[in-house]
């Protein structure tokens, strides 16, 4: 059968609509799911609307930026619009899909928002009856988002081209959810670890008392930063790496021979991974004394093999449909695979590496920062080795296809990571909801058997948070090797234009210039990485210091009879992490544009590929020593090395207080960046021929 373009944007849409209607179910049966106890109702009111306000604010910013960006496209994209054939339509169009893009960005952290509200009570309620019925609310509860998420994304990028009908102008549309996305990532990482680091400080190390507990006035910061971090933040996150695949795919889609199968092949591909993780969420289930981890580990396994099948059917029915791709498609998605397994290795307290770094924790904190600084190096080598592996393989099956395939490959690749992009997200708003259901439970009075169920739930989400954050840190690696392809074609475009014909077919590592860019490149993930850990550092010092005032001034906090100011702290977290987050963003963008004008594209080249290598190991190295860390400090609470109160649990304390800005502020934001600068390489490419110093 000949594959129709018309027919997989119908089908694209369709499958949207159906996660659209399926999320929709899970929302109403969440919701029917009971909540009495009147302190946990009430704190869940508190969180919710500290986090609608910490949001509201953090648009409020981010729409004046986007806006400033829009008219800067509108008059420098994809040519200066006084350039002589340059049509006001694509300028126009290239605004619009901008918008467009940060406004779905937008939509997802939302969503992110709205789902963990109406689940965290209720999924703390339910682990009075057991751990079956609890970890059912928390993963439906965070299905609602993955599927929301990824059924936006599916729709948006088709909607989008079916009405510009030029990939190229997809650019726009990818720019914009990775800006947004850069920048609401970086705040909600700020905000979350800022009450983090100074909730469990005064907590746990000054003050003896248990990690939630309500006399700390930083504990309900806290549990909002889980939400506009690790749910809003990593939805947008994850909407954006998605989208990011989907458009470098369909770039060079477009300037292949057969160019309508290849564009089909995508939607096709990103279509049936998102009706597998449908039929995954489905089926997902636990025993009554079940293992969270396991479950989770086997609704994603169930989802791949699911999606192995479905391609393989759809590549045998269509002609055009090449088994090359799929091969590299499925490289892709078997290294994700891998990427977690190895991940989840480092980080799972079942595993030896976190009862090894657990064990060091009883000889002083020293050494619980060395062993998992050490830990977190090497945990990168599998990923780094993977998508290294899963490029080489991508690239030499599809290269023998002519011209462009090659790079197609591996873009292709990228998509199969993320095919099952929807149970990935899934399972991480899991966490932060099981995360928040832990604290009410603890705040609620639910007793400690219902706290010990919390705490198991909480452990596996910490688990597939990191895996999950391996996923996205390995596609984000494949996808931006396809957009340094996609930067190579604006290029060599642009010059074409200019009649020129010095066209760019490689970086030479050996050229001064490119050298140059490299080096510039390689340092940006670390000064943006350090951008981000000061703010933290600096706005939990003020935190900090609020917390100390109001133990020392409001009588009866130290004994629980009086409540602590709560909004103090909300406060601090969210004028903090707004005046904090824009100049990492800043000096990541500022960066490759000042490169670009300094050495042109050669460069800038050179500048993309230094920044993928750094940042994709600082990335991985920060999720998983944090992740490491958090669950060395869970090992001991649950009676390990001396238990809760003892020299190893104030150690542990200390190592997780230093991972936490590591995997839920820097490290997850770097994929992003790269992204991000990959894409501003690519609209500002035509300006870095005409106009540079050195290039």
């Amino acid at each position: 059968m000949e594959p129709n373009l018309t027919l997989f944007y119908a089908l694209s849409f369709l499958i949207a609509v159906v996660a659209f209607a399926f999320a929709a179910y899970l929302y109403v049966w969440v919701k029917k799911q009971r909540t009495v106890n009147k302190r946990i109702i009430e704190v869940s009111k508190l969180i919710k609307e500290g986090a609608n306000t910490f949001m509201t604010r953090e648009y409020k910013v981010l729409a004046v930026f986007a806006l400033i960006v829009a008219v800067i496209l509108f008059v420098l994209m994809p040519t200066p619009i006084w350039a002589e054939g340059a049509s006001v339509m694509d300028h126009v169009l290239m605004s619009v899909s901008y918008i467009i893009g940060a406004v779905l960005s937008a939509i997802a952290g939302k969503i992110g928002i709205m789902v963990a509200a109406l689940s965290n009570a209720r999924c703390a309620e339910a682990a009075q009856q057991g751990i079956k019925p609890s970890f059912l609310i928390g993963f439906r509860g965070g299905a609602v988002m993955g599927l929301l998420v990824v059924g936006c994304a599916l729709f948006g990028v088709a909607g989008v081209l079916l009405i510009v009908g030029d990939a190229s102008l997809l650019l726009g549309f990818s720019f914009g959810a990775s800006s947004l996305a850069l920048f609401a990532k970086a705040g909600g990482g700020i905000f979350t670890k800022t009450a983090d680091v100074a909730a469990d400080i005064t907590g746990k190390v000054e003050l003896g008392i248990p990690e939630d507990d309500p006399r700390n006035p930083a504990v309900i910061a806290d549990n909002v930063g889980d939400n506009v971090g690790d749910v809003a933040g990593m939805g947008a996150d994850l909407f954006d790496s998605n989208v990011a695949a989907m458009v470098s795919a369909l770039v060079i889609a477009q300037g292949l021979t057969g160019e309508w199968a290849n564009v089909s092949m995508v939607f096709c591909y990103s279509m049936l991974g998102l009706l597998s993780s449908i039929i995954g969420i489905a089926t997902a289930r636990i025993g009554k004394n079940g293992s969270p981890t396991r479950a989770l580990n086997s609704s994603t396994y169930v989802t791949t093999g699911i999606f192995l099948v479905l391609s393989a059917l759809v590549t045998v029915i269509f002609e055009g449909f090449s088994w090359r791709i799929w091969g590299a498609s499925t490289t892709g998605l078997l290294v994700g695979t891998i990427i977690g397994i190895a991940t989840d290795y480092f980080t799972d307290d079942s595993k030896p590496i976190v009862k090894k770094c657990a064990h060091a924790s009883a000889s002083g904190p020293a050494f619980t920062v060395l062993s998992g600084t050490a830990y977190g190096f090497i945990s990168a080598l599998p990923a780094m080795v993977g998508i290294a592996v899963s490029a080489l393989i991508a690239y030499t099956l599809c290269a023998p296809m002519g011209d462009g395939y090659a790079l197609f490959g591996i873009a292709m690749a990228a998509v199969g990571m993320l095919s099952t992009v929807a149970m990935i997200i899934s399972n991480d708003a899991y966490g932060p909801i099981v995360d928040n259901a832990r604290g009410l439970a603890e705040m609620g009075d639910l007793g400690e058997e219902t706290i010990r169920i919390a705490d198991e739930l909480d452990s596996a989400g910490n688990t597939v948070k990191a895996v999950t954050k391996g996923f996205s840190i390995g596609a984000a690696g494949l996808t931006v090797i396809s957009l340094l392809g996609a930067f190579m074609s604006e290029v060599n475009a642009a010059i074409e234009a200019a009649g020129r014909t010095d066209f760019i077919t490689g970086f030479n590592v050996m050229d001064p210039t490119v050298f140059f860019g490299i080096l510039v490149g390689a340092a940006v993930p670390a000064v943006f990485s350090a951008l981000l850990i000061l703010g933290v550092d600096k706005n939990a010092q003020r935190m900090v210091a609020e917390i100390h005032r109001q133990f020392n001034s409001i009588r009866g906090l130290r004994e629980g009879t009086a409540k602590p100011e709560y909004d103090k702290c909300i406060d601090i977290a969210t004028s903090g992490a707004l005046r904090e987050l824009l100049p990492a963003g800043a000096v990541a963008i500022v960066a490759t544009i000042a490169v670009g004008f300094i050495g042109g594209p050669a460069a800038v080249g050179g500048f993309l590929v230094g920044n993928i290598v750094s940042g994709l190991l600082l990335s991985l190295f920060m999720s998983n020593a944090g992740g490491l860390w958090d669950n060395s400090k869970k090992y001991v609470e649950s009676g390990h090395e001396g238990g809760k109160g003892s020299e190893a649990h104030k150690a542990a304390v200390i190592g997780d207080t230093v991972g936490d800005p590591y995997k839920d502020t820097a490290g997850p934001s770097i994929n992003t960046q790269i992204t991000v600068v990959s894409l501003v390489a690519s609209l500002c490419s035509s300006l870095f021929v005409a106009f540079s110093i050195f290039g």
